[in-house]
């Protein structure tokens, strides 16, 4: 047994952390912000996270039930663009 927790069963800011961390998700972030080709930093990355989720901070992911959703979807939008899973129909 290694200890590792799953990543689908960690706290929602400690999921944010590690994607803002993630070089794919700084690059899937830029892309949406209108940089094709680009790569946001971490901090850009988080920056784009907080807005997205309309949040002052990734704290707020723990307590705000409507924040932890929009956060949801947008780990699922990354989530279909990385191909891990398949984009959902309009």
């Amino acid at each position: 047994m290694t200890g590792r927790i799953p990543f689908s069963e960690m706290p929602a800011p400690k999921q944010a952390g590690i994607l803002c961390n993630d070089p794919r998700f700084q690059t899937f972030a830029a892309l949406r912000c209108g940089f094709p080709g680009g790569q946001f930093s971490a901090s850009a990355a988080a920056e784009y996270l907080r807005t997205v989720c309309r949040i002052a901070s990734r704290t707020a992911l723990t307590t705000d039930t409507a924040a932890r959703a929009r956060f949801q979807a947008l780990h699922t939008d990354f989530d279909a663009w990385t191909g891990r899973i398949a984009a959902p129909r309009d």
